[in-house]
């Protein structure tokens, strides 16, 4: 049995294409263990009380996955951070915490989405740091939901402008980050997604062989994953679909 690793996929109404290889992909896992959705599963998240055709034809895709006896977990990311509970009850999951350790046989890996090891971004780390606020979050879903979506619209919108002026570097994790986040969760290897940016990393700390494994993104045609057998490394590979 193997662990299946993904993240985003940015899922939105207007891209059915990719929902529709997500869902031959999952219908696909005949040897998963476990599949981990590191973040960005949806381009946007509204709060667990948004819900229409497009949301309930993913959320059966995830439900009959667990039905099979593949474990589901749900990490947040930069712009799904509003997923709850309530959405994984609804379908049998689980969210998984940033940092978190995973074991599998003899290996291990901390995973995170990766928004977190962005530090030279020093704006947008503020923007995270208070959409990550529990005061934050309970006032924002406290608003109607027209008034999400508009928000989230705006956002979005100012988003898209700002990265146009970012350095490619400014967007991309920083290595002391990196570092610091192994040694704080005891392991040499990291799994991430959130920079767009796929590869595998090898270096040396402190005497110590490190590995970081990036996820990409995915689009219309094809998507990114990881795979890990028991005992064996994780191998990081692109399909079609």
């Amino acid at each position: 049995m193997a662990l299946y690793f993904i993240s985003d996929l940015h899922l939105e109404h207007q891209r059915p294409a990719m929902a529709a290889g997500f869902k031959a992909f999952v219908d696909g896992l005949t040897d998963a263990e476990a599949l981990y959705i590191l973040g960005d599963f949806f381009e946007v998240w509204m709060g667990d009380d948004y819900n229409d055709p497009f949301v309930d034809g993913v959320k059966a895709t995830l439900r009959n996955a667990v039905e099979r006896g593949i474990a589901v977990y749900l990490m947040h990311g930069n712009r799904d951070f509003l997923l709850g509970e309530a959405f994984c009850a609804d379908i049998g999951a689980n969210m998984v915490a940033e940092g978190s350790v995973i074991h599998h046989g003899d290996e291990s890996a901390v995973i995170l989405h990766g928004d977190s090891l962005c530090t030279q971004d020093v704006e947008y780390m503020k923007i995270r740091q208070m959409f990550r606020s529990p005061q934050w979050q309970a006032d924002f879903l406290g608003k109607s939901l027209e008034e999400r979506i508009a928000f989230a619209r705006h956002v979005r919108s100012e988003s898209q402008s700002g990265q146009q002026m970012k350095s490619a570097e400014i967007m991309d994790v920083t290595p002391i980050e990196v570092d610091k986040a192994l040694d704080e969760a005891g392991v040499t290897r990291m799994i991430h997604g959130h920079t767009h940016r796929p590869d595998v990393h090898h270096w040396q700390h402190q005497g110590e062989a490190r590995e970081r494994i990036v996820l990409g993104d995915w689009d219309d045609t094809q998507g990114w994953m990881i795979r890990w057998e028991k005992d064996s490394a994780p191998q990081l590979s692109k399909f079609s679909f």
